[in-house]
């Protein structure tokens, strides 16, 4: 399958439809045929009763310094519990606060029903998946089947030092396109989950073990980007 790209990847303002699209492309067929770690991942969370309460995972978002990468230190991704004012019914809303360009007001990234499996962990891999494609040029399809793929034959979980169990994969480590990943071939996907798999993820990461380069964004000028390790961090509060 190709792994350059020949349309652009998903642009993050989509929200909803990008979330959307995550959730049929890549997750969709994974519980069907994976193992007891994938299955810990995809736990069924819902249907979520948040009420007043917000749940907050710290995000930390980081790697090269392109123009279309967007640097987040210290920011905070939120899960609530909003009404939709169409019918009156509830719906799960993602935000995201932080970044060096925030002005501090919250961004909506997208709307889920309550009942819903785990928003987050589309909203996790999505990103990392774009990120990926935009730094890259890759083809964000194959970035998503071969997570997807990962994620189907994940190996066992492992016992967390507080109680709980994680579930890493290397989704890359043996890919055919590996040289053309300018350094993500290294990529590492980390899932943290409590003693109860039903309760909220407590960490994702994506990170990589060194520098990943970076192609110029399309539509700007060619122009140098710095390599830099890639990170992509949220830990629940």
């Amino acid at each position: 399958m190709r792994y350059l790209r020949n349309i652009p990847a998903p642009g993050f303002a989509r929200g909803m439809g990008v979330l959307t699209l995550a959730l049929g492309v890549l997750l969709s067929p994974v519980p069907a045929a994976a193992g007891e770690s994938a299955g810990l991942i995809f736990t069924d969370r819902g249907p979520w009763a948040l009420g007043e309460r917000e749940l907050h995972w710290r995000l930390d978002h980081q790697g090269p310094d392109s123009p279309a990468f967007r640097q987040v230190r210290d920011g905070r991704v939120t899960l609530a519990e909003v009404t939709d004012p169409s019918d009156g019914q509830p719906l799960l809303e993602i935000r995201e606060t932080g970044g060096e360009d925030s002005d501090g007001d919250p961004r909506v990234l997208g709307r889920f029903p309550v009942s819903s499996g785990d928003p987050m962990v589309v909203f996790f891999l999505e990103n990392t998946a774009r990120d990926m494609a935009m730094l890259t040029g890759g083809s964000p399809f194959y970035i998503r089947n071969r997570m997807k793929e990962a994620l189907a034959n994940a190996g066992p979980a492992t016992q967390d030092a507080d109680g709980g169990v994680a579930v890493e994969l290397r989704p890359f480590a043996d890919d055919p396109n590996g040289d053309r990943m300018k350094g993500f071939e290294t990529l590492r996907l980390r899932f943290v989950m409590g003693s109860d798999p039903a309760r909220p993820i407590r960490e994702f990461l994506a990170e990589t073990d060194g520098p990943v380069a970076a192609i110029s964004p399309e539509g700007m000028l060619p122009q140098p980007v710095a390599p830099a390790p890639y990170r992509h961090a949220m830990v629940l509060e």
